[in-house]
């Protein structure tokens, strides 16, 4: 490692979960106000060509943290709530290195990065958590909000789990306990019903994806969740405010189901999924005025961003196509969460550094998520050895605003490990068997039988597309897609 400056700035990831380019107001947003993420943008970059790794959750997060390519690990898909770690403990990650540089690190939110080694005792301390992979602390739900187990993880424990009322999980398609109720079999139980899936264990009159039983003094009230974990974000900067800290703080919103708390219900026209936006949005408030009140806001790196991009229907009635009228959550761009098309990787990103960073900026660089990590270890004078960060470049100007140049290629990911290649403004869909629509989301996938080429710089929403009109530049982005996806290391 090299020499660290001993003005380190603090560093927060922000990071929404299927918030769309088009969901923000500095972005262009009518429908929902987001005046706290705008102050982001006004005091810092705004990035109009961010990106994360992938179409879907688990795949952008394992990038962000680890700084290779979701493809470089079979697992890294979207996740049951049981799945074990797909971060190796020995690898080098995001927070490790960091830490390695004198930093406090944690994380406060969604994790769905998979605990322990498989077959989890919920009872006992857990093993291979996010305190395995550079994190000192840990205060997380165990994998999404709409997936079992419903409880929260601080460090390696189930918080409030009474030992007497032991934690079951089991992924299936029949509920294993016939006395418990289910969203299949008592949809009167339900608060808010599914739309598809998410019919098994209720909590909380939800229906889930799993079944769950015990735990039930550990389980979480989804409408205090926001508070929760805007509670422990608060302790974690107070007890951090005299060292050099990374916090990744990883919001549920507006990821389904979406349950407000009741104050922020109606605030806007949106229905749930615009009220939960409502509520990020504050959460991001609430933490810019404790970095305020503790006097280190000017020295903070706060990056906003999204794991991928916007959905309505994610397997709930919550009126969020019904209510969604002239509101487009991925803006100008086509294409959704789980889509080959730009809007499921082109998200919003916004860098604030108040008391280095020029403010106001719009940036074209174009940037990935996966970037971060050797950009900072740029700017700490951090050596990266190889083979670790294997895809994370060194764009440190264009992440500072300071430079246009950002990346020249990248690949992409929509689901299911379906790829895309990015090559200046050009972008090639290769050639995908499958459906072109996901009946139940109402996804474009972006799958044809022949490849798709578009030039993002005069066609941004990807309406015409130019394969047939140039074979050559197919040809060699293939060729090229196929080096990059068959090599070990694209740094």
């Amino acid at each position: 490692m090299g020499r660290v400056p001993e003005d380190r700035p603090n560093i927060i990831i922000m990071y929404a979960d299927d918030l769309g380019f088009g969901d923000v107001s500095c972005y262009g947003a009518k429908a929902v106000e987001t005046p706290n993420i705008d102050r982001l943008a006004k005091e810092g970059v705004l990035f109009k060509q961010g990106y994360a790794a992938a179409a879907t959750c688990t795949p952008s997060r394992f990038s962000l943290l680890t700084g290779a390519y979701p493809f470089r690990c079979e697992n890294a898909r979207i996740l049951p709530g049981d799945a074990p770690l797909i971060i190796d403990t020995k690898a080098m990650t995001l927070p490790k290195m960091l830490k390695k540089a004198g930093y406090a690190t944690g994380v406060v939110g969604k994790w769905h990065l998979g605990l322990g080694h498989g077959s989890v005792n919920w009872n006992q301390p857990l093993e291979d958590t996010p305190l395995d992979i550079g994190f000192d602390e840990s205060m997380i739900m165990a994998a999404t909000n709409d997936r079992v187990p419903c409880v929260y993880v601080e460090g390696d424990q189930v918080v409030g789990l009474d030992t007497e009322d032991p934690i079951e999980v089991k992924y299936q398609h029949e509920n294993p306990w016939p006395d418990l109720p289910s969203g299949h079999e008592n949809p009167e139980q339900l608060k808010m019903r599914h739309s598809h899936g998410h019919n098994n264990s209720i909590v909380n009159g939800v229906g889930r994806i799993g079944f769950m039983k015990g735990g039930e003094k550990a389980l979480w009230v989804d409408e205090d969740m926001a508070d929760v974990f805007l509670n422990r974000t608060k302790k974690f900067l107070s007890d951090h405010c005299e060292e050099p800290f990374f916090l990744y703080q990883a919001f549920h919103q507006p990821h389904v189901p979406r349950l407000p708390n009741p104050r922020f219900v109606g605030q806007t026209n949106l229905g749930p999924r615009g009220d939960v936006i409502a509520e990020m949005d504050w959460m991001v408030g609430e933490t810019l005025d404790h970095l305020e009140a503790l006097g280190i806001r000017d020295n903070t790196i706060i990056i906003f961003s999204s794991d991928n991009g916007p959905i309505l229907d994610d397997g709930y009635e919550d009126q969020a196509v019904e209510l969604c009228g002239e509101h487009r959550p991925a803006g100008p761009l086509r294409g959704t969460k789980y889509s080959l098309y730009d809007g499921g990787t082109h998200v919003p990103t916004l860098l604030s550094w108040r008391g280095k960073v020029q403010h106001g900026i719009k940036s074209e660089a174009v940037i990935n998520h996966l970037d971060f990590m050797a950009s900072f270890a740029e700017m700490l004078g951090i050596e990266l050895s190889e083979g670790e960060a294997p895809d994370s470049q060194n764009i440190l100007g264009a992440v500072l605003g300071e430079s246009s140049e950002g990346r020249k290629e990248m690949l992409l990911e929509g689901s299911y490990k379906t790829k895309y290649f990015r090559q200046e403004d050009w972008v090639l869909i290769p050639a995908h068997d499958g459906g072109a629509t996901t009946r139940s989301t109402g996804t474009d996938t972006g799958k044809r039988p022949h490849p798709q080429l578009f030039n993002l710089k005069i066609d941004v929403s990807q309406m015409t597309d130019l394969a047939m009109k140039h074979p050559a530049r197919v040809e060699a982005m293939e060729e090229r897609l196929a080096e990059l996806f068959n090599g070990t290391c694209t740094r």
